[in-house]
């Protein structure tokens, strides 16, 4: 497969988009976004991630140019996107969740109309190197409506990188495809990403985040409640759980080992006791040994590491 174009990527992780004091206020009062600070690093993927009406979709809006924020500012890829809008937007692809394009065209013409719409000259080579990464030279002529929904996806992702941008916004980018065609997403964001763009993912698989992104940010009630690098965020929140089932289930907990954070499940036939995998000193050795001297037998154990699901929901859950 040919690689994507695009422009060289700078040495170095210097920032691409970069959002400072953005607010957002609806005539009704309601205000989306609370004094937003983020950088986002050119060459990554950066996921945000955040429940259903936590400001994910507002705030990729504005940066977007589609909505107008109360307050703050936005550059992407130096450019402000209100005061130099043209260059801003044009250096921005966005594939929206929903699956609206124009069904009776062909391919070939959506892609081809799109790269005009930001002022490119027309470039065939161009659009024809975007279908065929995309898988889609072969239905270049096929009009849309006649695409599965996971063509009909591909087709805006090539609509999006048509006019050659350097950041790219996927709202939902998996939303209602299979689970085949999702890693065949993933693939392709990894190709772009490799090819010098920066990606901005939203997703409600939080599983996807875990696979793709090197940097999340979590969003709730309008507020980034964190921004940090996946693996320090695993390292940093992520717990482990050492996981007992007992010979003999336990009516309660004994007083014996009432230091231990423990948790008594299955009706007393399980235990499950929560650590920190990385300090140095776990504690596990102890307490297997204070089980021994307890007289508590298990007939087998094992582990189990959180994952970012878990840890969003627990960052979530704190703030509700």
């Amino acid at each position: 497969m040919s690689g994507f174009h695009s422009p060289a990527r700078p040495a170095g992780s210097s920032a691409v988009v970069t959002v400072a004091g953005l607010r957002k206020t609806y005539a009704n009062g309601l205000t989306a976004l609370h004094d937003i600070e983020l950088t986002i690093r050119r060459g990554e993927i950066f996921a945000l991630l955040g429940p259903n009406g936590a400001g994910k979709t507002t705030l990729i809006n504005i940066i977007c140019g589609i909505v107008t924020a109360s307050a703050g500012s936005v550059l992407a890829d130096g450019h402000d996107i209100v005061r130099d809008y043209r260059a801003a937007r044009g250096k921005i692809g966005l594939v929206p969740q929903e699956l609206h394009t124009d069904t009776f065209e062909s391919v070939w013409s959506t892609v081809s109309f799109s790269r005009g719409l930001f002022g490119r000259a027309p470039d065939p080579a161009c659009c024809e190197r975007v279908l065929r990464d995309l898988s889609l030279w072969d239905r270049r002529d096929a009009k849309i409506m006649t695409l599965s929904g996971g063509m009909k996806r591909r087709v805006l992702i090539a609509k999006a990188l048509a006019h050659e941008p350097t950041i790219l916004f996927l709202d939902e980018p998996t939303a209602g495809v299979d689970v085949e065609l999702r890693r065949d997403m993933w693939q392709l964001v990894r190709r772009l990403r490799d090819s010098g763009v920066t990606i901005i993912l939203t997703t409600h698989y939080i599983e996807e985040a875990e696979e793709m992104a090197d940097r999340i940010g979590v969003i709730h009630k309008g507020t980034l409640i964190v921004v940090e690098d996946k693996k320090l965020l695993m390292h940093k929140l992520g717990k482990r759980q050492l996981i007992l089932h007992l010979q003999r289930p336990l009516a309660e907990l004994p007083a014996g080992l009432s230091g231990y954070p423990l948790e008594l499940a299955d009706g007393g036939e399980t235990l499950v006791l929560t650590f920190d995998a990385h300090r140095g000193e776990t504690g596990v050795a102890a307490f297997l040994k204070r089980l021994g001297e307890l007289g508590i037998d298990f007939r087998d154990l094992h582990s189990s590491e959180s994952s970012l699901e878990d840890i969003f929901v627990g960052l979530v859950s704190e703030r509700a």
